[in-house]
């Protein structure tokens, strides 16, 4: 694993929260599938790419919901790494942003 990869912040961006909470995978180096469904309280999880090292973990089936809350700090940062998003989608839910190299 790269230099980058470990010493990034991975964070949990909380759509009830005003300030990203930093978390850290369990074994100290990425994040297993089981502790992502803890973290984001889903079964399914899918990748947005933000850039050539960050993504975005997110719950793929979030906007079944029934309530489902828009992920405004996710969402913005969706759309300005990768512009042709904007108004194609938005992200809802929990999200993690992190290193790629922190999914594993």
């Amino acid at each position: 694993m790269t230099a980058t990869a470990t010493t990034y912040q991975p964070h949990l961006l909380d759509p009830h929260r005003a300030e990203p909470q930093p978390i850290h995978p369990s074994n100290g180096r990425s994040f297993q599938l089981a502790e992502l469904y803890q973290l984001l309280d889903c079964q399914t999880v899918d990748v947005v790419r933000l850039t050539d090292e960050l993504i975005l973990i997110i719950d793929d089936e979030g906007k079944f919901r029934n309530p489902c809350y828009l992920n405004l700090l996710a969402t913005y940062l969706w759309y300005q790494y990768q512009p042709a998003a904007r108004g194609q989608d938005s992200i809802v839910g929990r999200a993690i942003l992190c290193h790629d190299k922190q999914f594993r």
